[in-house]
């Protein structure tokens, strides 16, 4: 990746067309992984293209796993639940989710082994996951700070029960996985619910997984089996394509296989509140996962609190809905997003500094933002700081701007989406 690399966005009047979306990055890491420790061959269609799903294969060859990749057709061969000892740090690039979830993997393994990655992850903060693995058993030791490299000497672990003191998807995970290798029963209890998707993939690859309110029961020692699957459309992904369609009353978008999965569809419930026309055909369950076909209208946004549970089912998609919050009539309010500090950048730093270089008035806190309505911006110099959905939420804020906006360090989308800027490029009408 080229952080250097600069993309002009121009002003648009709406989208049209057909989007076909990269494979949800959640889902692709969590199906590599069990794949990695199931019994058979598992062959996945529209994986994630991203960098970061890459470094989750990349890792798992260095632990021994087999695979081959056609595009995005990714057939892996199942190891049963023992890796091999890696030769080298298991690099994991700038994915949270990678270092994150396959600890909780390696840490079964009979081995040590070392987590490393890029600038930006070695600042974010482990110790949410170093805390349960180390009391299932796991020996782990990181950086000042507990930050990465993470260094595992795994072997036999044993289930606990885990009460969560923040709500994290990326830890349930990894708690979860380590418990399918552990000696006895692992119970995960949330403070709020996250998406589920490492539950659902539990089950699709055989293994028994309850769940009563917040809390998540997994027996160790199952077996998993390989599966055949198409990955859902990346909804993430989707929320740039569908806040943009906001912006503009003509806007008229189609878009196929789309995650419709209910932990992490509120996006689409906030939207349709706002004005945004979305309705749902051919809706479908796979692998316990729903899908369907999003057909999409512009409307003119009215503006949106977002806060508490919502905050944290949205954490991926608040930057785009803060980067759009001018253009509503009366604002979006951001709060309970503290989180949002600590992921490839400070994004709540970077949404204010950046709408502020358009033009905008805000006022930034700790855990969010407020950013009234009715505002007029301009074209700007953007700058991403290399975190992918910086870079992604500002081209769409950039389409009804006045004048162009240069955004800096654009390829920083190739992350979680690597045609992003062609792809609205294409759906862009002017």
């Amino acid at each position: 990746m080229n952080p250097d690399s600069n993309v002009v966005v121009r002003p648009a009047r709406g989208l049209a067309g057909r989007l076909l979306l990269p494979g949800d990055k959640s889902i692709s890491h969590r199906y590599a992984m069990l794949a990695a420790v199931a019994h058979d061959q598992t062959h996945l269609e529209n994986y994630c293209p991203g960098m970061d799903c890459a470094s989750t294969l990349h890792c798992l060859r260095a632990l021994g796993v087999e695979w081959k990749r056609q595009d995005d057709v990714v057939d892996i061969h199942g190891r049963g639940k023992l890796l091999e000892a890696p030769k080298a740090p298991l690099d994991c690039g700038n994915s949270g989710s990678t270092i994150r979830m396959l600890s909780g993997i390696v840490a079964a393994q009979d081995f040590s082994s070392e987590l490393v990655g890029d600038e930006s992850l070695s600042r974010r903060p482990m110790a949410r996951v170093i805390t349960p693995l180390a009391r299932m058993g796991a020996r782990i030791s990181a950086s000042s700070g507990e930050r990465p490299p993470l260094r595992i000497t795994g072997g036999h672990l044993k289930g606990i029960a885990y009460d969560m003191p923040v709500a994290t998807a990326q830890v349930k995970s990894a708690v979860l996985f380590a418990g399918l290798l552990a000696e006895g029963e692992t119970v995960v209890r949330e403070p709020l619910r996250t998406r589920d998707h490492g539950e659902l993939a539990l089950r699709a690859f055989g293994a028994e997984v309850s769940r009563r309110g917040n809390e998540v029961r997994i027996a160790g020692g199952q077996k998993l089996h390989g599966i055949e699957a198409q990955v859902p459309g990346d909804i993430s992904s989707a929320a740039f394509f569908l806040c943009a369609a906001g912006l503009f009353q003509d806007s008229r978008l189609t878009i196929p296989n789309l995650l419709m999965n209910p932990t992490r569809s509120r996006l689409l419930d906030i939207l349709s509140a706002m004005g945004l026309r979305i309705s749902v055909v051919e809706l479908e369950e796979k692998h316990g996962e729903l899908v369907g076909t999003a057909q999409v209208e512009g409307g003119k946004l009215t503006g949106a609190t977002i806060t508490g549970a919502d905050s944290a089912a949205l954490i991926d998609e608040l930057p785009v809905f803060a980067a759009i919050a001018p253009y509503t009539e009366q604002g979006i309010e951001i709060r309970d997003a503290r989180e949002l500090r600590v992921k490839e950048s400070d994004r709540i730093a970077a949404v204010a500094g950046n709408l502020r270089a358009m033009g905008a008035q805000l006022e930034e806190r700790e855990d969010g933002l407020r950013v009234p309505g009715s505002q007029k911006l301009h074209g700007a110099e953007i700058d991403s700081l290399g975190d992918h959905r910086i870079a992604m939420a500002f081209a769409i804020a950039a389409l009804r701007a006045e004048g162009e906006t240069l955004i800096r360090g654009a390829e920083s989308a190739t992350i979680s989406f690597p045609r992003f800027f062609d792809t609205l490029e294409s759906l862009a009408q002017r």
